[in-house]
């Protein structure tokens, strides 16, 4: 749901494809897959085939422990498979599976989130390890599925101190954002790197009759 904020990945992408494509957000916050996979349908419709891609980005809610927060928690084994069953979805209504891209949660900075949870009169209810089996079963899935994945959870990690990619400990700072910006754009560069330009750009445009370059 952030990510169309200033600085946020979706914002980034959107600006990138401005003349190529619309980038749609459907992100929804505090939603778990179990929630979303119930949804996906009303949002994507009965037909994508002209979709070039669709992100699937869950498992910071659901890797939540279940004692502390039931009602975002969802077992590991059912994340699997609601994963499982939006991309089957998807490819039911024509997107296939080298268009989709599977983002694993990010790490979790569990002492700032603690913070966060104490100033709300929680207790920590998340654990980045937890989280981590979640991003490792959203890995897997992207392999039996035969999409691509984003291994969010354990590139951040590959700097000791990836707090500077939080604003809280558990979501996107706008330098996580630029991150997780740059490294979605590696991969659809590649599959978007084709795509015809909307419209003319503007010095192309014949002013004398504008109508045989827009029409």
């Amino acid at each position: 749901q952030f990510s169309f904020q200033e600085g946020g990945w979706g914002a980034y992408l959107a600006e990138r494809l401005v003349r190529k494509c619309d980038v749609v957000n459907r992100g929804l916050s505090g939603y778990n897959t179990r929630w979303a996979k119930l949804i996906l349908p009303r949002l994507i419709g009965a037909s994508a085939e002209s979709t070039v891609a669709v992100t699937i980005f869950f498992g910071a809610n659901d890797s939540a422990l279940e004692d502390l927060n039931p009602k975002q928690h969802v077992p590991l084994e059912e994340y699997a498979a609601n994963l499982k069953s939006m991309v089957q979805y998807l490819k039911s209504v024509d997107v296939t599976g080298d268009r989709i891209i599977l983002i694993t949660p990010p790490p979790l900075e569990e002492s700032a989130w603690e913070k966060a949870c104490l100033a709300k009169g929680d207790k920590l209810n998340r654990h980045n390890a937890t989280t981590g089996e979640y991003a490792q079963a959203c890995v897997r899935v992207a392999r039996d599925c035969g999409t691509d994945v984003l291994d969010l959870w354990t590139l951040m990690q590959k700097n000791q101190d990836f707090s500077s990619y939080l604003s809280d400990g558990l979501h996107l700072s706008p330098q996580g954002s630029s991150f997780l910006a740059a490294q979605l754009w590696s991969r659809l560069d590649k599959k978007l790197s084709a795509l015809p330009s909307l419209l003319p750009y503007w010095r192309d445009v014949d002013h004398t009759n504008p109508e045989a370059s827009l029409l």
